[in-house]
């Protein structure tokens, strides 16, 4: 016997606050028509967008991440201090080193934290919302800052009329803490690596996808997925209160919803269409939508809801959480 000593563990989490940020600057979808070959109707009839915002050159991912992640220590009301461990899930940092958490926690004030980038794409944070979970139950952390953040516009091509119109920029967080009862279900994630081409860098420099092939995936894959979420949990679709799937565009999310009705989620469970004013934003997506949902008033302390990502990689995650 080595006497070994494990880090006390616990039986359950949660999540203690939420928080976001966009840039000041918003893109109409008949601004996009003045520099490319579309229309607002075009645009909203395909992915149901009617605005995105987008970050001026000298607002960085880093920058976002900071003031989503320190609007969720506040609305969760800690302090840097409280914090030890940051996550900043995402997939279009500049450069690869220096990674971005670390300049994260840093800026908060989340002195000597441990922090790490996650890039699992859109499915990010989700993955890393698991991930800041199981740090805790497990002992090994005891409150965890979850930020999702991307700059969209770094890498995509302005003019690209399949993906200027859906990507933009922004920021959401969330902060998990120890709780008495479960308000983190377990993650359920995945891959579909042998479609990893349907998303990637066109000449290592601009994202590309097959739109058409990612679409009949999401809208055929990911409620399935949903439901092993929920099974997971032990919640019955008549229990989810919110569905907030990752804001790729607004037919998937719709069709999402329509199939987990169909399998016995109420007519009045809420739907997330944050990507209606938000456009896709990546990992940030997810906790940036329940944010504004939260600020709306459109979901409630206690609601049981729903999250499940998907994208590049092809990767997914969903679990199911109480609100804060």
């Amino acid at each position: 016997m080595t006497g070994l000593r494990l880090a006390p563990a616990v039986q359950a989490t949660r999540i203690l606050g939420v928080g976001s940020f966009q840039p000041e600057r918003v893109v109409t979808n008949d601004d996009l028509s003045k520099i490319m070959d579309t229309t607002d109707e075009w645009i909203r009839d395909r992915v149901g967008i009617v605005e995105r915002r987008f970050a001026d050159a000298d607002l960085k991912l880093v920058d976002m991440a900071v003031f989503a992640g320190s609007k969720a220590l506040a609305n969760a009301g800690l302090s840097p201090s409280d914090v030890d461990t940051v996550i900043l899930a995402n997939c279009t940092m500049p450069t690869p080193i220096p990674n971005g958490a670390a300049q994260v926690a840093d800026r908060i004030g989340v002195k000597g934290a441990g922090a790490f980038d996650l890039n699992a794409a859109c499915a990010g944070f989700c993955y890393a919302l698991g991930t800041a979970s199981d740090l805790v139950r497990a002992g090994s952390a005891r409150r965890v800052l979850v930020i999702g953040a991307e700059k969209l516009t770094d890498w995509v091509e302005p003019t690209d009329r399949a993906n200027a119109i859906i990507f933009a920029d922004g920021a959401g967080a969330a902060v998990v803490g120890p709780a008495d009862e479960p308000g983190i279900g377990p993650v359920v994630w995945g891959s579909a690596g042998d479609l990893v081409d349907l998303i990637s860098l066109r000449d290592d420099r601009w994202i590309f996808q097959e739109g058409q092939s990612v679409f009949r995936w999401a809208t055929t894959q990911i409620a399935p997925i949903a439901q092993r979420a929920l099974d997971a949990a032990g919640i019955a679709p008549a229990e989810l209160d919110v569905l907030i799937p990752h804001q790729a565009n607004l037919r998937i999310v719709e069709a999402i919803a329509k199939k987990l009705r169909a399998n016995g989620a109420r007519a009045d469970m809420v739907v997330a269409d944050d990507i209606v004013h938000s456009g896709n934003t990546s990992s940030a997506s997810i906790p940036m939508a329940m944010d504004h949902m939260r600020a709306a008033g459109r979901i409630k302390p206690g609601d049981v809801a729903l999250l499940i990502g998907f994208g590049a990689g092809l990767s997914y995650a969903g679990q199911v959480v109480i609100c804060p």
